[in-house]
């Protein structure tokens, strides 16, 4: 039997294992009847309408793990959680307390971090809660309700997302993989059944759209190898740690490396960049309302901007470019970096120690960054141009979707195989 063989009978016969997959199984489940119950006083035809014209909360409904597209219980995902996250990670950057907290003091230390970003989660959630109901309001997909109403699907809203961040935090705890990611990666592949038979019947309609779709295919195939390659890469550093003599013994003088990620912010800078671009919408939606002439004239024309597709993938495309950047910088300290070394009586070959290593380590980032930054954003608007090459919206692939699907694929393999290997030795 093969090695792979055996680590597949290993996974199904080792009890551990087993259960810790379905578990996770079984807490997806939930999530997907969670987001199949519709809030109270939806046009979802209205909905639907509304949702397929609006290419930024078409993206909000992938991370909310298709839950915006019934308005359902759980519709704003675990999007507030992701946000809280993100804002304690750059606090750390303003408050040395913080950044002592979550870097210097340990697990108890991130575990304490990890409960702040909780309870920033629940006013974050009341807030995009209130935002959503307003604005699906002022567009017809919401009828007149009344005030008690509105509070209570803001509530029910915001519950739906703290059980979201539960049920996410029980599978990173009794499962296998990143709890919030594989329940994003749930509801971006749920919504493959609909799109496979909504594409099975044009083809039958039109028979002539086959070539086009065999060749959608080869190239689906080609972008998919493309991100697996960039999310995998990266640029070695080598480490030489130097020989100390203690007594009889020689310690020291092997040599290392240090991996540079070419993306090293993952699908984070797409977040930064969708929040960016629906702030604007919801105020112009919210201006538009005012019964003024002049506001609503000045309103409707930024809105049309706003919703023209050339220019909301160049913004969109220039965004995800910046903050690639921003976040790789305030995650990734090449002074602390160097300074680590040192410490450890460790160097780069050909290279000085201190702040000469953190220049060297700086350059080599900011040019693989640049990589990094370009793949990025043109994954987050490859949709957008096959959709205007095709004029199909189900022909359509790259994007936030397809990034986030296999960064969690093969992080789930790699904590599998690790599972496995452990329990072999």
């Amino acid at each position: 039997m093969s090695d792979f063989g055996q680590k597949i009978t290993l996974l199904f016969n080792d009890r551990g294992l087993r259960r810790k997959i379905f578990f996770v199984l079984a807490v997806l489940a939930i999530f997907r009847f969670l987001a199949s119950i519709p809030i109270p006083g939806i046009d979802q035809g209205r909905l639907d309408e509304f949702l397929a014209g609006n290419q930024l909360l078409g993206l909000f409904n992938v991370f909310s793990g298709g839950g915006l597209s019934n308005f359902s219980l759980v519709m704003l995902g675990v999007g507030p959680y992701i946000t809280a996250s993100i804002i304690m990670q750059l606090l750390t950057m303003m408050s040395p307390k913080l950044k002592a907290l979550y870097h210097e003091e340990g697990e108890a230390g991130r575990r304490k971090f990890s409960q702040y970003s909780r309870l920033l989660t629940v006013p974050l959630a009341l807030i995009q809660g209130f935002a959503f109901l307003t604005l699906l309001q002022s567009q017809g997909v919401v009828g007149n309700l009344l005030p008690i109403q509105v509070i209570t699907n803001i509530l029910v809203i915001m519950a739906g997302s703290i059980l979201l961040m539960w049920l996410g935090e029980l599978i990173s705890e009794f499962g296998i993989g990143n709890g919030v990611s594989l329940i994003i990666f749930a509801g971006i592949v749920a919504s493959i059944p609909s799109s496979a038979t909504q594409l099975f019947y044009q083809l039958s309609a039109d028979p002539s759209q086959i070539p086009i779709f065999l060749g959608f295919l080869f190239l689906a195939c080609l972008i998919v190898l493309g991100v697996v390659i960039v999310t995998e890469a990266e640029r070695p550093i080598p480490v030489t740690y130097a020989k100390r003599v203690r007594g009889m013994k020689v310690y020291g003088g092997i040599s290392t490396y240090l991996p540079l990620r070419v993306n090293q912010a993952g699908v984070i800078p797409i977040i930064f960049a969708l929040s960016i671009l629906f702030f604007p919408q919801m105020v112009i939606n919210f201006l538009s309302r005012i019964p003024n002439d002049i506001v609503s004239a000045v309103s409707s024309v930024a809105l049309s901007v706003l919703q023209n597709p050339w220019f909301y993938s160049s913004l969109y495309f220039i965004l995800v470019f910046f903050f690639t950047y921003f976040y790789t910088a305030i995650t990734f300290d090449p002074d602390a970096l160097s300074t680590n070394l040192q410490k450890n009586g460790a160097f780069i070959p050909g290279v000085r120690p201190g702040q000469t290593t953190a220049k060297y380590v700086s350059q080599v980032l900011t040019r693989i960054t640049l990589v990094g930054a370009l793949f990025l954003g043109a994954i987050a608007v490859l949709p957008l141009i096959m959709q205007g090459v095709t004029g199909n919206a189900t022909l359509a692939i790259g994007g936030t979707a397809l990034l986030i699907a296999v960064s969690v694929v093969t992080d789930l393999v790699k904590k599998i195989d690790a599972q496995v290997s452990m329990r072999e030795y």
